[in-house]
């Protein structure tokens, strides 16, 4: 009798331990539920401080995972196995990850918060009635400079002047398809959501005649470069351009005068989520204007929270070059869902141009 008690307290022990194991092993792979929530958002966006703040507030654990393109982090999503409580992607990715049904609906009843959005951030083409998404941030995409590093007077008004023969191994390119096929589009004067073949085609030709200027095209290391002044010129987003001025004042920033990319991000509840209450808190928590205020003040990029603006230093929320004019955003366009196909097009015809500076 002895032996068999002891028998099953050895297998109860060991069933505790696979259980531990297993709650550990789901916890590291991102799985949530009960008293958790994974969320899966862009590197460095968001304050640190916050995330232990909600923890302390609402008693919920959140495990934080984190992604370098729309495209990785739809992927990972589609994928299933690791599951996320919150995705933060951008309008275009929203816009598809509805299409496949990726997306669980937001009940607006448990965002009181949400009355602080400034009604131009809301009902937006991507999601017109906000059933699944709720905004974050926005930006533009532009062009920084360094005047120091530059001849006097030399301004970057128009996308053209990034072909000047003075800029020769000078300039920096975000490693975005969308983002340089665009002002390559934009720069010919046509939509940088645009499909016909010509113009794409002319576009790519004439983004090869830049290539003496262009330094490197690179990720997240745009920002030490061009504070640390090895580039005199870099195509960037807003929030990325605000961050690397923070590090050095002599930069400076512009949207060409032809347009370019209005984005948008923002928050989201992937259909695989477990805890959707936990969800709801920290969507609403994020909305608070204290708590989006300093967000904005850490991660740089300019907020949709119209409460949240009157918070934030005159010297943040007056400057144009990333709260633009509406006589600006009107000429902006949003990055339309071009479609599995057309935007495989539009990675080929970058990864062409890339090869072609080798």
């Amino acid at each position: 009798m002895k032996q068999l008690v002891r028998l099953f307290a050895g297998v109860f022990a060991v069933a505790l331990g696979v259980m531990y194991w297993t709650s550990q092993l789901n916890s590291s792979q991102g799985y949530s539920g009960g008293n958790t929530i994974t969320i899966f958002n862009w590197g460095d966006y968001i304050d640190p401080d916050l995330i232990a703040e909600f923890e302390e507030e609402t008693g919920i654990k959140v495990i934080y995972q984190t992604f370098d393109s729309n495209e990785a982090m739809m992927t990972k999503i589609e994928q299933g196995g690791t599951v996320f409580d919150i995705a933060i992607p951008s309008e275009y990715a929203i816009s598809k990850m509805k299409e496949e049904k990726l997306l669980l609906p937001i009940d607006h009843s448990k965002l009181p918060n949400l009355v602080n959005i400034d009604e131009r951030f809301l009902g937006l083409s991507f999601d017109p009635e906000n059933e699944y998404s709720i905004p974050y941030f926005w930006g533009t995409v532009g062009i920084i400079y360094n005047p120091t590093l530059l001849r006097e007077g030399q301004t970057f008004e128009s996308w053209d002047d990034l072909w000047d023969e003075e800029l020769r191994n000078q300039i920096l390119l975000v490693d975005g398809a969308r983002e340089v096929m665009g002002f390559g589009l934009n720069s010919l004067g046509y939509s940088l959501n645009d499909t016909n073949e010509e113009h794409l085609q002319e576009a790519k030709r004439k983004l090869s005649t830049l290539t003496p200027n262009i330094k490197a095209i690179v990720g997240d290391e745009i920002k030490m470069l061009l504070a640390g002044e090895e580039a005199a010129v870099g195509v960037v987003w807003s929030g990325d351009a605000s961050e690397i001025m923070s590090e050095n004042e002599s930069l400076d920033y512009v949207v060409p005068e032809e347009g370019s990319n209005l984005w948008f991000d923002n928050m989201v509840i992937p259909n695989s989520a477990r805890n959707l209450d936990g969800a709801h808190q920290f969507i609403n928590f994020m909305l608070d204007p204290e708590v989006a205020a300093r967000n904005t003040e850490y991660v740089g990029y300019s907020t949709p929270n119209a409460k949240a603006l009157e918070l934030l230093p005159e010297d943040i929320a007056q400057d144009e070059r990333f709260y633009p004019s509406p006589e600006l955003t009107d000429k902006l366009e949003v990055y339309e869902n071009l479609g599995k196909k057309m935007l495989s097009h539009y990675n080929e015809l970058f990864l062409e141009f890339k090869m072609h500076r080798k």
